[in-house]
């Protein structure tokens, strides 16, 4: 079965590898801290660390995950930016999700042929 040549052939890209930290305060949310490392393991100056955030925040529909980007370059100012980052990350789910109900309205719903049987003559509907 490993040898199915229909199989995707996954490998990690050596040139791109991060460690990653995490950090929370076990009730708003997750910091993660990618810091990038060469193949041996040690730190690689030349890139730069990456912060993303995550939260969930509790709808009438259901927990709703928010994962995000946070631009910064130290952990300080990754908790600095959290507020904000979990806003502009609502504000864009919020939006997504009027545009697929957008999308979902416009739809045109074209009845099945055949669906009902035919009227009897005259066209008027007879009620018992």
């Amino acid at each position: 079965m490993a040898n199915d040549p229909n199989l995707p052939d996954i490998q990690l890209d050596a040139t791109s590898l991060y460690r990653e930290e995490v950090f929370t305060d076990r009730k708003a949310g997750t910091l993660r801290r990618l810091v990038p490392i060469t193949v041996d393991g040690s730190d690689d100056a030349t890139r730069e660390v990456l912060y993303s955030g995550q939260t969930q925040l509790l709808t009438p529909g259901g927990v709703l995950p928010l994962m995000f980007e946070i631009d910064a370059k130290t952990l300080s100012e990754a908790l600095a930016k959290f507020p904000d980052a979990v806003k502009t990350a609502l504000e864009q789910a919020i939006d997504e999700a009027r545009e697929y109900r957008r999308e979902a309205a416009s739809r045109i719903v074209v009845p099945e042929t055949g669906g009902l049987p035919p009227i009897g003559p005259g066209g008027k509907l007879k009620l018992p």
